[in-house]
C-alpha cells in the first residue's frame, strides 16, 4: 500500500531533483512509482503522430520516480514526515502524521 495518494504534496529525497516539492499527479502501486508535478522532467524528440502528437518536435514530459524517493509533507506542520496508520471505529484506515499526530486527509 503506497504511503502517498493523488494530490498529496511530497518532497523528493534523492536524485537530480533532491529537496524539491511537488504535487502527486498519479501513483502506480504495482510498479512502485509515483508521478510528481515538475519533477523528473525529460525532453523527448517525437515525430508528428496525430492525434496525440500532431505537431511533433521536442516535448517535455514528466516521468515517474520510485516511491521510496518521496516523503509526504504534512499539511499541518508543513514538514516532511513518515505516516502512521490508525483504524477508526468503522474499520477504515486513516493516515496520521508522526511529527504532530494530526490526521492527514484522504
Amino acid at each position: 500500500m503506497p504511503h502517498v495518494k493523488k494530490n498529496d504534496t511530497v518532497v523528493i529525497l534523492s536524485g537530480k531533483d533532491k529537496e524539491k516539492r511537488g504535487k502527486v499527479l498519479g501513483v502506480e502501486p504495482k510498479r512502485n512509482k509515483v508521478l510528481v508535478d515538475g519533477v523528473n522532467v525529460v525532453r523527448r524528440h517525437t515525430k508528428p503522430r496525430p492525434p496525440r502528437f500532431p505537431q511533433g518536435g521536442i516535448i517535455e514530459k514528466t516521468m515517474p520516480i520510485d516511491l521510496s524517493n518521496v516523503m509526504l509533507v504534512c499539511p499541518k506542520c508543513d514538514k516532511p514526515t513518515r505516516i502512521a496508520s490508525k483504524v477508526d471505529a468503522e474499520g477504515k484506515r486513516l493516515r496520521v502524521c508522526k511529527r504532530c499526530n494530526e490526521l492527514i486527509s484522504d
